[in-house]
């Protein structure tokens, strides 16, 4: 869905104003809405699939790699990394605690600086780890960890059977079409720039293989792409992940921040709550480059930025400004409801299911909604439940949504074989507002 004109010229005021002083040379972000790219606005220097250097936005592929092969069976979030790197003297942490920065490991590996410095091979990288890299007990909280994803990119290639660059071009790069996201720079890229604090002058920045460290940063990627990225996120192709996996990416691992619980990790992604709304994705910083990626899921709304400098002169730098034009986006121009339209009538055994309940003094409406049979709480205002049938009993569902996710709902009926009420995780919910239930 396009957005409104008064939106995108308000963008473009932002971008060039956020470019005026954040002391970089190029400031490029767009928008996406619906699964569509909706706008880019840049200033200074930009030319359309332009490529920049995303930083740790490549660590969501990573973690995407490694929750497809959960899927496939070869691995569980909650396996110790010994179980896939024996020996390694760091392996009583779990996947789940390395993809969320919960499992106490230090920032970065030995040696030099790795975003600064020609990596090693994963073999080399392996052999430097020490005991000591376990800066805390797992769980302490959050710590983040560079090294936690070099880590990951190791387990990737040992159960995949590939390295980490040919699995992310072969699972995700290719098949969902992002053709301009490498693992080198191709040409035309934005050259990255380290700025002089107070002589507005500039130092381009090497561009090294960060080798083993490459699934913690390597990729580069353009607006378009990444755009590209960021609606699958929002609305995932099942052929690639399945839906459900990239929902428990959303969900918290660890919170960052503990004082006003606004930042935290999920599955391999960051999150960031900012008054009642919640949005996913993944900031990325490599020597010259700054990226940026955040998506609102609920209405499919997105923004990617990039900078060719190591540092942005803005209240919480690149980030801050992403998530401000998202919120710029989503408070002019809010997702707009689905309209409604018929639906297909239930079978007949589920007709005497629908309408309303009770249950101790509070009323629950049950309707056929897109063939499941869906319990809105009407007085608290509460999320719908969604159950579907569990199994081939056809009294016997379970719940698929809201706070009875999981749940089994089983009905009872009469000696006749009409029924009389429904049993939600052994809450009996009646057609009496005020039944004697003794």
């Amino acid at each position: 869905m396009p957005l409104l004109p008064e939106t995108t010229a308000r963008i473009d005021e932002l971008v060039a104003r956020a470019h005026a002083s954040a002391r970089v040379p190029t400031l490029v972000a767009g928008v996406v809405r619906d699964g569509t790219p909706a706008h880019v606005a840049a200033a200074g220097p930009y030319l359309a699939g332009q490529q920049f250097r995303i930083g740790s936005i490549t660590k969501t592929m990573t973690a995407a790699l490694v929750l497809a092969l959960r899927d496939e069976g070869k691995l569980a979030l909650d396996d110790l990394l010994y179980r896939h790197l024996p020996g390694t003297p760091v392996g009583a942490v779990t996947l789940r605690q390395l993809l969320g920065h919960a499992g106490g490991v230090q920032r970065e590996p030995d040696g030099d600086w790795w975003e600064r410095n020609a990596g090693t091979d994963v073999d080399t990288f392996l052999s430097t780890l020490t005991a000591d890299k376990v800066a805390y007990p797992p769980l302490h909280g959050f710590h983040y960890s560079n090294l936690a994803y070099g880590l990951l990119g190791a387990v990737v290639a040992r159960l995949g059977g590939e390295d980490w660059r040919e699995m992310v071009h072969k699972r995700l790069l290719r098949p969902l079409g992002l053709k301009r996201t490498t693992y080198a720079a191709a040409e035309p890229f934005a050259r990255g720039y380290v700025m002089h604090p107070w002589l507005d002058q500039m130092r381009e920045e090497p561009r090294l293989d960060a080798g083993a460290m490459a699934p913690a940063g390597q990729l580069w990627s353009t607006v378009e792409d990444l755009s590209r990225w960021a609606a699958f996120l929002a609305d995932p192709d099942p052929a690639v992940l399945a839906p459900a996996t990239v929902a428990e990416m959303c969900a918290p691992v660890v919170l960052s921040d503990l004082e006003s619980w606004r930042e935290g990790h999920g599955v391999g992604l960051q999150l960031w709550r900012r008054g009642e709304r919640v949005f996913v994705g993944h900031s990325g910083s490599m020597p010259g480059y700054v990226a940026v990626l955040a998506v609102h899921r609920p209405s499919r709304t997105a923004v990617v930025a990039f900078a060719n400098a190591y540092t942005m002169h803005h209240p919480g730098g690149l980030s801050g400004f992403g998530l401000d034009l998202l919120e710029t986006v989503l408070d002019r121009e809010p997702a707009r409801p689905a309209p409604w339209r018929p639906g297909t009538a239930p079978p007949a055994s589920v007709a005497p299911l629908t309408g309303r309940w009770w249950w101790m003094g509070r009323e629950y409406e049950a309707g056929w909604v897109d063939d499941a049979l869906v319990v809105t709480p009407l007085t608290t205002g509460d999320a719908p439940w969604r159950f579907e049938p569990d199994g081939p009993a056809q009294d016997r569902w379970r719940g698929r949504s809201g706070e009875n996710d999981g749940e089994i709902l089983q009905v009872r009926r009469s000696a006749s074989g009409e029924v009389v009420a429904l049993d939600i995780a052994t809450f009996v919910f009646t057609r009496d507002p005020w039944p004697d239930l003794r």
